[in-house]
């Protein structure tokens, strides 16, 4: 695994965290305890910081990355993931906020300032705009657009998959 430092700031990993070793994971990053992170995934925290919550997983071939300061926007947009979340494969999370309990499906697109409030599920290949505020339900498309309520079933799976990859993780580092 590739985990390296950026003018001064190392990446924070919880030592229950599990960080593949074809992963890349570069300056001002948290990673929260029980967290994993899979093969080919990048969280490059060089030009503002990326923090994922426990329990959390970013799997195969995503990007997360985050928006610089500048004179319009002088925090720029840091990328936090909360707890309990699953990021599907291919994903590109970019100077977000996924809220607690989330499913980013397959190949989704979250750009900068977006916010995903808890118990929402992005459909796979969705996209979701700039500045845009998703509440809890089930979007899909592109632009991403508001399905239904998520089921109670559905409500539930959140947590089964974030547990579901924190069993693996342990499989995988030899924990079981």
């Amino acid at each position: 695994m590739s985990i390296r430092s950026f003018e001064g700031n190392a990446p924070e990993i919880d030592s229950t965290a599990f960080v593949d070793e074809s992963a890349v994971v570069i300056g001002r990053v948290k990673l929260a305890a029980e967290v994993s992170i899979w093969p080919l995934v990048v969280i490059r925290g060089d030009v503002n910081f990326i923090e994922v919550g426990a329990r959390s997983n970013v799997q195969d071939g995503t990007i997360v990355h985050c928006t610089s300061p500048t004179a319009d926007l002088p925090d720029g947009y840091a990328t936090i993931i909360g707890d309990d979340v699953t990021v599907g494969h291919q994903a590109i999370i970019h100077g977000c906020t996924i809220g607690h309990h989330c499913l980013i499906g397959m190949g989704a697109t979250l750009m900068d300032g977006a916010v995903i409030e808890p118990y929402t599920i992005i459909g796979a290949g969705a996209l979701v705009p700039p500045g845009k505020q998703l509440g809890s339900g089930l979007w899909v498309g592109a632009p991403a657009k508001r399905v239904r309520d998520l089921t109670d079933d559905e409500r539930s799976m959140l947590g089964s998959h974030a547990r579901h990859y924190v069993k693996l993780h342990h499989r995988h580092s030899g924990r079981t």
